[in-house]
């Protein structure tokens, strides 16, 4: 059997969260997503413009494994400049910082938060031109 075409990349990832309120006001009020659909109280899908991100509430007996599968989530940035800016914003929300902006060896500036329900989410500039 011949392998078919690439995908066309990555476009949805879904959580189940806890704190579902609290992960919304979070994503949309301080990261800036849209809400794209609203199905019912217990499910969202959000979007940047080019994504699809759903929050579906977790059951009542919900319990995460000690290590899960999923290490993080990544917003890109437009600019280098950016990092901070957000990284200084994030601080003055109160936001869980896991790591503090830096420079990687690929050109990429980053630093990583946390969500009410403790995932763990990436704020990356990505130069485009690489």
């Amino acid at each position: 059997m011949q392998k078919p075409k690439p995908t066309a990349g990555l476009h949805h990832v879904a959580l189940f969260i806890k704190n579902f309120d609290a992960c919304e006001k979070f994503y949309v009020d301080l990261l800036g997503m849209k809400i794209d659909w609203r199905p019912d109280p217990d499910n969202l899908y959000l979007t940047s413009g080019n994504d699809n991100f759903a929050l579906h509430r977790a059951p009542a007996d919900f319990t995460p494994a000690k290590h899960q599968r999923l290490d993080h989530i990544g917003f890109f940035l437009h600019e280098r400049e950016e990092v901070d800016q957000w990284y200084e914003y994030m601080l003055a929300q109160g936001a869980e910082i896991k790591a503090k902006p830096k420079d990687h060896r690929d050109g990429t500036r980053s630093f990583y938060i946390a969500d009410p329900d403790g995932n763990v989410v990436q704020m990356i500039y990505y130069p485009m031109d690489k």
